[in-house]
């Protein structure tokens, strides 16, 4: 495009026209950065949710990555999950939902606790509910606690649930062969699983394969909580 002095002797109308273009080319271009950011703000957990897991994750994530060849970029297609939003949480910058973390886990064929494990061993170990390390969904309403210390990633996994009144958590497909087993130990909570439906209350189980989608939700007015044990499929031998 010629310099503004280079345009002088054109008519002033048509000296516009190269301004309105650009004005035009530009506005796709800003909208779609509006809407990547919007979606990648849903990526990220509430903003009152526990921060104490966010450099653990980032950590096992770019060492999980690396280990596997991946670019952020391949990452990103295979996992559904921005690349802007793991590049957040490999510096330790944000803190990932509940089923950012799940989805990030399926992509790289890994546990869930693979992710949030901190690769500490011993003995015994006491972990006190004051001190529990949780997640949340983005809007604050699902919280997972993990009842199992995170010294290294296993098979099986024991998780308390919670999720506010009227509360509504989608859940991805876990990995093939993964089911739960989930007890309600209080209020009352609709299980679906695959287009089926299942209405919990107190003291009722439910017992499925988490290959598929599923989603929880509260169905009352009061909190509902359960209890969680995912188990993973054993690989061959």
């Amino acid at each position: 495009m010629r310099s503004v002095r280079q345009n002088s002797d054109l008519p002033a109308a048509s000296s516009t026209v190269p301004i309105a273009l650009d004005a035009q080319q530009a506005r796709p271009a800003a909208q779609a950065r509006e809407v990547d950011e919007e979606a990648w703000s849903y990526e990220l957990a509430h903003p009152d949710a526990p921060s104490d897991l966010t450099a653990i994750v980032g950590e096992n994530l770019r060492r999980l990555r690396t280990r596997r060849g991946l670019s952020l970029e391949r990452l990103s297609k295979v996992s559904g999950v921005s690349r802007a939003m793991l590049g957040q949480i490999e510096l330790g910058r944000s803190a990932p939902t509940i089923n950012v973390v799940w989805k990030i886990a399926r992509a790289l064929d890994v546990p869930f606790s693979a992710l949030v494990s901190n690769r500490a061993s011993g003995g015994p170990m006491l972990l006190r509910g004051d001190r529990a390390k949780r997640l949340t969904s983005h809007d604050g309403k699902f919280t997972s606690r993990a009842l199992f210390p995170f010294d290294s990633p296993r098979t099986v996994e024991f998780y308390e649930l919670r999720l506010a009144p009227l509360g509504i958590e989608n859940a991805d497909p876990h990995p093939p062969g993964t089911s739960e087993n989930i007890v309600v130990s209080q209020g009352t909570v609709e299980i679906g699983v695959d287009g089926q439906r299942f209405l919990l209350a107190t003291g009722d189980a439910l017992v499925f394969q988490a290959d598929v989608p599923h989603v929880y939700r509260n169905p009352a007015n009061v909190d509902s909580l359960m209890y969680l044990v995912m188990t993973y499929s054993l690989p061959a031998p």
